[in-house]
């Protein structure tokens, strides 16, 4: 029989997937976590490629933390390896063989391969923060059920953000996210990582955040982040017309401003003119004052500056009308005063008679 001849014509710039991310990994891990992991692989064998984790979070279109949150998730995983230098910074990352292939592997009684290390070293870019230090805990076992898997890693990620080992107090909060407000992973990551980046590593504090995710219906990482920029303009917004200088805003104040954009649904601008009128009329912060001025203009259905200037206007002519009927009242006063002398009766024969009587 004569010998076949094969020829590929195929185009071999192609990056490979081991069929078994597509089935054990890829469908319980983020999108984004999957997008980094695909973009780690395409530039695995590239002999040029020099990464660092701003121009990967700018081809990606993400921020350089979610960057680092993917490496994280993967090494929990099992799937990579992140490298530190001496100072502990990230150097590179070895990207391993997938948990589930490497027991087959040994079933079969073939060697197992060595770990597949990328020959680009990722640079630190030098812009970034120093990276939180990674835990040397083993990667979570990928032969239980998603939501203890998910649970486990979040553990992982949480004693990360908060450099310490979980209590069990602590296990029991993220629990409690997890299944009783019912909470995706996702969720529970950027809420841990929010409140320690604004320097809250109290896990009571973290509670009292994820509750109020819940009353206030925040199920995504989109709608939690939405809430934070809205929530940083808004102190910003107040605090700054205020003249308030390094430091946030205490309990009592947050919850007036809260109360002016949530409950009453005014706007930035609205809220500053409040406080702009408050500082111009007491000549300090005061809350209380900027309070009083907000309720009224919610009283009177404010929605609008223009409607500020429009009550400014009624309240000048109501203001100059009742100086008017003061002035009116005085001027009565003053006329029946001077009516209410008693008037005297003179005989001028009788004071003719008098004086002639005296000479």
């Amino acid at each position: 029989m004569k010998t076949l001849t094969l020829k590929n014509r195929c185009q071999t710039n192609a990056t490979l997937l081991p069929n078994d991310f597509i089935d054990n990994y890829m469908v319980n891990a983020n999108g984004e976590f999957v997008k980094v992991y695909l973009f780690l692989l395409r530039h695995l064998d590239d002999p040029c490629s020099s990464l660092t984790i701003s121009m990967i979070a700018d081809c990606l279109n993400n921020t350089e933390n979610d960057i680092l949150r993917a490496f994280r998730y993967w090494e929990t995983e099992g799937l990579l390896r992140l490298v530190k230098d001496a100072d502990g910074r990230l150097a590179g990352i070895e990207l391993q063989k997938t948990g589930l292939s490497q027991n087959a592997a040994k079933t079969s009684g073939a060697p197992a391969q060595a770990p597949v290390q990328s020959p680009a070293p990722l640079r630190e870019a030098q812009s970034s923060a120093p990276e939180p230090p990674v835990s040397t805990a083993k990667a979570v076992p990928i032969d239980t059920f998603r939501a203890q898997k998910e649970l486990k890693s979040l553990l992982f990620i949480a004693e990360q953000y908060l450099g310490k080992t979980l209590t069990r107090t602590d296990v029991d909060a993220i629990t409690y996210f997890y299944d009783t407000l019912h909470m995706s992973a996702d969720l529970i990551e950027y809420l841990i990582e929010t409140c320690v980046e604004n320097g809250h590593k109290s896990m009571h504090y973290i509670q009292k955040v994820a509750l109020s995710w819940a009353d206030s219906g925040i199920e995504t990482v989109s709608q939690a982040r939405e809430q934070s920029a809205s929530y940083n303009r808004n102190c910003f917004t107040v605090l700054n017309a205020f003249g308030i200088k390094n430091r946030g805003p205490a309990s009592s104040e947050l919850a007036y401003i809260k109360k002016w954009a949530e409950d009453y649904g005014f706007t930035s601008e609205i809220i500053q003119e409040a406080c702009r009128r408050t500082i111009s009329a007491t000549h300090q912060p005061s809350f209380e004052y900027a309070d009083s001025i907000l309720t009224k203009w919610h009283n009177n259905n404010i929605r609008h500056l223009t409607d500020i200037d429009a009550l400014d206007e009624a309240y000048q002519k109501e203001r100059s009308a009742a100086a008017r009927r003061s002035a009116a009242a005085k001027s009565k006063a003053v006329t029946r005063n001077l009516n209410n002398f008693e008037r005297r009766s003179y005989d001028m024969d009788s004071l003719e008679e008098q004086l002639l009587n005296s000479n």
